[in-house]
């Protein structure tokens, strides 16, 4: 049954967010949409702390134009990155309803959930540590390198904005996967990796503030696995 809160009670003690089911009257292409609203909506409120910093180096490196293009060509390179969200958001629908299916499916699965979700955040917070993450989280904060200079032109701009979406796809990789298995519009989900994206993003030491995020969420990880071991 679904609970007041849009989740369903599943075998395991956990509850499935009903963001991956087809309501009564719905068609696959309306549940898409309404999920790829929902992300876009989550993906602005998250993002945007750690991304007005990097449309400020960009307006500063774009070579001599008027404020009026230059105000124009950043909202292209926001339209640029968001757009990279947009593409990860539509891989991430179908797999999130197919692996909703297989849970409803298969009850020994579904009770398996909470120690693999925790075992997800542990993961997650290990990736915290690799040179990949290091590389990609560089990228973010300091693209475009100072003294650079950018052409003012909207090609530009939009590669600008997609390279910055493709670097910082791929440094949240770990906290989205957290995102994904605690509860993708879970309120309290989000604000954490929100705070611990723009923690990374702004902190002075942006590798400092990166592993201390992954302590946080490995040791996070390993109380839900002992939880979700204990619950069996």
């Amino acid at each position: 049954m679904m609970s007041a809160m849009g989740e369903m009670p599943m075998p395991g003690g956990w509850t499935m967010s009903m963001t991956w089911m087809r309501m009564c009257g719905q068609t696959w292409p309306d549940v898409a949409a309404s999920f790829l609203g929902m992300w876009a909506a989550m993906t602005v409120a998250m993002m945007m702390p750690s991304l007005v910093p990097m449309l400020l180096r960009y307006r500063e490196a774009v070579f001599r134009t008027s404020e009026a293009r230059l105000a124009r060509l950043t909202m292209l390179v926001g339209a640029g990155y968001f757009s990279v969200w947009m593409a990860f958001g539509a891989v991430a629908f179908p797999l999130g309803v197919a692996l909703a299916q297989l849970e409803m499916q298969l009850p020994a699965l579904s009770r398996a959930v909470p120690v693999v979700a925790g075992m997800i955040v542990v993961v997650a917070g290990a990736f915290q540590f690799t040179a990949w993450k290091a590389r990609h989280l560089a990228c973010c904060r300091e693209m475009p390198q100072r003294g650079r200079t950018l052409q003012a032109d909207a090609v530009t701009a939009w590669r600008h904005g997609v390279r910055l979406g493709l670097h910082c796809g791929y440094c949240c990789a770990g906290l989205t996967a957290i995102l994904f298995v605690i509860g993708v519009m879970d309120l309290r989900a989000m604000v954490v990796v929100t705070a611990a994206i723009t923690a990374e993003r702004l902190a002075r030491s942006g590798e400092r503030a990166m592993q201390a995020v992954g302590v946080a969420f490995v040791a996070t990880g390993l109380v839900l696995v002992v939880q979700g071991v204990l619950a069996q």
